[in-house]
């Protein structure tokens, strides 16, 4: 299952007072669930970003008390910088990394906005993919004018904000106003070229970029520019939207690079500005040698570029995510100047590793052994039943990939690549459920330790062990529903792949079987706790009917197994 993750990038106006920096910083930490990744103050600007991410609801706390510590102790009235500024919060993107959707971010964002207008009395406007209106999607309409404009612009219905109109006072003075919304995630990036020339850069950069170049009469180099009516220059636009970029000569390695800005990768992914830059470079004799990625970048990013590149080769998309991820980095030459680390440059795996040694599948296999052989009760037979499920579908997705790339079935690599794919979704998906399954039998064992001393203690008591153990209940079904569909792939695989690997899907059936009927089990003993009867039954009704149908489904594809190794 994929973690839900935001980031968000607040600006604080104040880049010089470091207490104040380290008081707002703080108040985001202490709010508990979100990792900090950067804080960058700047002198000139007097201007701080912050960037940190989290689950939605973590991130969301989070920034409203930054929001609410800014407003405590920047006074706007005294503020100046060289950035364009309209509050001590100026503006506070959430950005979609994993499991979560620009939509979802645009309602966390209007909530937001709306709360911190009601708590915290700040004029806000809601801008991107959170505005309530067109023109406002652009943060510099919002902004028009700074905080200077603000006693103007409280005083007209069209330039007030979406939440917390009012005339212009004390407090809007001392605060300013704020402008939350959402946008998808910005990668920075360079290319390096094999060339010293900057104007050559320059012209791929122009190439390519959505804002283009000027047009000219006749040299399109050194030709007079072509102006419109109103006296602004035409513009030939480039080849990728959502993009900034620029040519540049980097003393420290010697090269060239077109240095680009991809502002909405749902729009132009890293892949396809990579493919581009690459097709506009040669156009001019030029070649790109690798690939720079500055600051962080989402996995989703890196995954698309792997399976767009193993698409390309017509290699199937079905395989580990980490060998995914490395032919990204081969394809791209994202190691061409200075190794490139995911783990430290992608920002999932950042959080990850805060809780991988936590985990039960970032075990080895003979610890995972040893762990479920101790006298603890977990990891028990749910956790196994739903690894057992995991290595059926890891089986199914092997002879996928092995018939994607047998010599002589080139024509059928897609149709293989799609099982492969399906194979990897159940595989990581049941692997969750191993961990899911412990924390679910632990859930319970931390509502025994709840005080019991009064008839309220004993009702919440009571009330919240019900909900633990339907919960222990559901988490095997999911681990059935999984499983059960696991027999699809190997029975496919079976009947139509590698016939040297049929053997592999057979071993993929009896697994998934032995996790439907081990996961059957669990659902029975925890049902049994259940006061709901009528909910007890219906659930231990659906396992046995899941359990039926994984009988059947063994015996058909080990028929065809057994028709094609004698």
């Amino acid at each position: 299952m994929e973690q839900r993750i935001v980031e968000c990038v607040p600006n604080f106006s104040e880049g010089r007072d470091r207490e104040v920096i380290r008081q707002i910083t703080s108040a985001i930490g202490q709010a508990g669930g979100v990792k900090g990744l950067d804080v960058d103050p700047g002198e000139a600007t007097n201007r701080t970003v912050v960037t940190f991410v989290g689950s939605p609801e973590a991130v969301v706390e989070a920034a409203f008390q930054g929001v609410k510590r800014a407003a405590e102790l920047i006074d706007m009235r005294r503020h100046k910088g060289a950035h364009p500024r309209m509050g001590a919060t100026d503006v506070l993107p959430l950005i979609p990394i994993s499991g979560v959707t620009l939509e979802e971010c645009a309602a966390l964002s209007r909530d937001l906005a709306k709360r911190i207008a009601d708590e915290l009395r700040i004029p806000t406007y809601c801008y991107e993919a959170a505005a309530f209106r067109p023109e406002r999607k652009n943060l510099a309409v919002c902004r028009a004018g700074e905080y200077e404009a603000l006693p103007e612009k409280l005083a007209h219905a069209d330039s007030a904000p979406d939440f917390g109109a009012r005339p212009y006072d004390e407090g809007v003075a001392r605060t300013g106003a704020t402008t939350v919304g959402a946008r998808d995630f910005l990668i920075a990036v360079n290319f390096n070229l094999n060339t010293t020339s900057t104007r050559r850069a320059n012209a791929i950069a122009f190439d390519v970029r959505e804002k283009g170049r000027p047009v000219r009469e006749g040299n399109p180099i050194t030709g007079k520019i072509v102006k419109d009516a109103d006296g602004n220059p035409l513009m030939q636009p480039g080849t990728l939207r959502a993009t900034k970029a620029i040519g540049w000569f980097i003393e420290e390695y010697g090269i060239a690079q077109v240095s680009m800005n991809i502002t909405d990768i749902a729009v132009t992914p890293l892949h396809v500005a990579f493919d581009e830059v690459c097709r506009k470079a040669d156009a001019r004799g030029v070649r790109v040698t690798g690939t720079e990625i500055v600051g962080l970048v989402p996995k989703r990013a890196l995954v698309e570029a792997g399976k767009y590149f193993l698409r390309k080769q017509h290699r199937s998309t079905g395989i580990a995510e980490e060998e995914i991820v490395r032919t990204a980095i081969k394809s791209m030459g994202l190691g061409d100047l200075k190794p490139f680390v995911p783990e430290e440059k992608v920002i999932e795996y950042l959080l990850e590793a805060e809780v991988a040694n936590k985990r039960l599948i970032d075990m080895t296999c003979k610890a995972f052994a040893h762990e479920t052989a101790s006298e603890s009760p977990a990891p028990g037979g749910g956790s196994i039943s739903a690894y057992m499920g995991a290595l059926g579908a890891a089986l199914g997705a092997m002879v996928a990939n092995l018939s994607a790339h047998k010599a002589g079935w080139d024509e059928r690599w897609e149709e293989f690549s799609d099982w492969a794919d399906r194979g990897q979704a159940l595989l990581s998906e049941l692997l969750h459920l191993v961990d899911e399954d412990t924390a679910a039998f632990n859930r319970i064992m931390d509502v025994f330790a709840m005080p019991k001393s009064t008839d309220e203690e004993k009702a919440a008591r009571s009330e919240a062990l019900q909900a633990a153990t339907l919960y222990a209940t559901q988490v095997p079904l999911r681990t059935m529903k999984a499983a059960v569909q696991v027999f699809d792939l190997v029975q496919a695989m079976a009947a139509e792949g590698n016939p040297n690997s049929v053997s592999d899907a057979g071993v993929g059936a009896l697994a998934a079987r032995s996790a439907v009927l081990g996961a059957c089990l669990n659902v029975k003993i925890n049902a049994a706790g259940l006061k709901d009867r009528a909910a007890a039954d219906a659930l231990v009704a659906e396992a046995e009917a899941l359990a039926a149908e994984a009988d059947r489904r063994e015996r058909e594809v080990l028929a065809v197994v057994e028709s094609k190794i004698q």
